[in-house]
């Protein structure tokens, strides 16, 4: 698909501000006063915000509701491939045509003010979604979220706040507890809360918060639970009006029945539409989230790798996330099986902390290059980083040359497992050279 004029525009909105990122809402209810307030013209919304799981969250929340034969508007940020995937209208990924007429149109009522790009992008995205029908919306939060662009939305039909990790401290703190206030800013009186795992330091901010709306929120472990049954491929949902026996997600990874169990708690928690058990079963059984423990399989790069390997994609590139992700490659017999990490990263992450879980589970990290325009780290780091905390650590020039450095150095007795991960840039870079596009 040739997205060039979008692409134009957009690098043109960038420009709008100094900085990328300068958490505020008032520019944003300027902008949205001009297009005449499509924020509140939106079908029932549920907002989502946190550090992890959130996306997969939304992802699993979109599928069972489209699988309850609903028309759902979702927002997510970052995009992977196209920046259009972040805008999805009734189910379907913004047009180009489309998507190029409504930044027009929000370029041409700001009128050259004062506006961050995430802003005006989410200006753009409320105006699609005010005018197309729809039975849903849901919103993730792009950063923190108390001055996050997407909480504008002043009675959601319920909010969710999944597991608050370390994460954009330069922007919303140095603490887990700094980081959960800027997260709990979603949270409105009168409006059912659900809120996922969370460290004690991040729940008693959530709750602080929630005692101060009047909130009794959901919370995991508490008021729904989740109990996984791995040999049954099954996990079980309870909370206190409920309790059902549902196929583990499609997403790979355990902790995706977490991310299950709180979609199915919000969809439980709103009012306004309806969600039968049904449409959970159906909805769990094709949900998609690219880039998230994703198997590759019969792409480019397969074909560089020995018969037997298997290969994964992953954007995680927290602390929490190397915890994730330890937890999936611990199902790994080692005797069986090599596990190659090939990462790339970029600077202002912490690549170690990433890492560190990782160290007894990972045999080989291959640090690799990212194409992108922010601040990508150097692959010599990021491989002095892996031998740190205590894995070989050895560098390629790309993607294409870590898998042919797996190929030679592979046992014949050990099929590879080869994981690539640290960045949702670089994720994106490899769905392009697969040809793996989200849709």
């Amino acid at each position: 698909m040739d997205t060039s004029a979008s692409d134009k525009l957009l690098a043109r909105l960038k420009s709008l501000h100094p900085v990328e990122i300068d958490l505020s809402l008032d520019r944003l209810y300027r902008l949205l006063e001009k297009l005449d307030n499509p924020h509140k013209k939106l079908p029932p919304v549920i907002h989502v915000a946190g550090t992890n799981g959130k996306g997969s969250t939304v992802a699993t929340l979109r599928a069972i509701a489209e699988a309850a034969g609903h028309r759902v508007h979702v927002y997510t940020s970052p995009h992977l491939v196209r920046f259009a995937e972040r805008i999805r209208v009734a189910g379907q990924i913004i047009s180009e045509p489309e998507f190029v007429a409504i930044l027009e149109e929000c370029e041409a009522k700001n009128a050259g003010d004062d506006i961050t790009f995430f802003e005006i992008t989410t200006a753009a995205a409320f105006l699609a979604f005010a005018r197309a029908p729809a039975d849903l919306c849901i919103l993730e939060v792009g950063l923190g979220g108390r001055l996050d662009a997407t909480n504008v939305i002043d009675k959601p039909a319920a909010v969710g706040i999944t597991t608050v990790s370390m994460d954009h401290e330069n922007f919303l703190g140095n603490t887990l507890g700094a980081i959960a206030g800027e997260k709990a800013g979603i949270m409105k009186a009168g409006t059912p809360t659900v809120i996922g795992p969370q460290s004690p330091e991040a729940m008693a901010v959530i709750r602080a918060r929630a005692k101060e709306l009047g909130l009794k929120p959901q919370i995991f472990d508490e008021n729904w639970h989740v109990l996984p049954n791995p040999k049954a491929g099954s996990f079980r949902y309870t909370d206190s009006s409920c309790e059902i026996e549902l196929p583990a997600p499609s997403l790979a990874g355990g902790h995706q029945m977490i991310n299950a169990g709180m979609a199915m708690a919000l969809a439980r928690a709103q009012n306004e539409v309806t969600i039968p058990d049904a449409a959970i079963r159906a909805g769990l059984g094709w949900v998609r989230w690219p880039a998230r423990l994703q198997e590759l399989a019969g792409t480019h790069l397969n074909t560089l790798l020995p018969d037997g390997a298997s290969l994964y994609l992953d954007g995680g590139h927290n602390p929490a996330a190397g915890q994730v992700i330890r937890s999936f490659l611990s199902e790994i017999d080692p005797v069986e099986r090599t596990i190659t990490l090939v990462i790339g990263m970029l600077n202002r992450k912490d690549a170690k902390g990433y890492l560190r879980p990782l160290a007894g589970i990972v045999n080989h990290v291959i640090a690799v290059p990212i194409e992108c325009d922010e601040d990508p780290a150097e692959p010599g780091f990021l491989a002095a980083a892996a031998t740190d905390v205590g894995i070989n650590g050895v560098v390629a020039k790309d993607v294409e040359s870590a898998m042919r450095m797996v190929a030679e150095k592979a046992n014949p007795n050990r099929s590879p497992f080869v994981l690539i991960g640290g960045s949702l840039y670089l994720a994106g870079n490899v769905l392009k050279i697969t040809g793996e596009l989200p849709s």
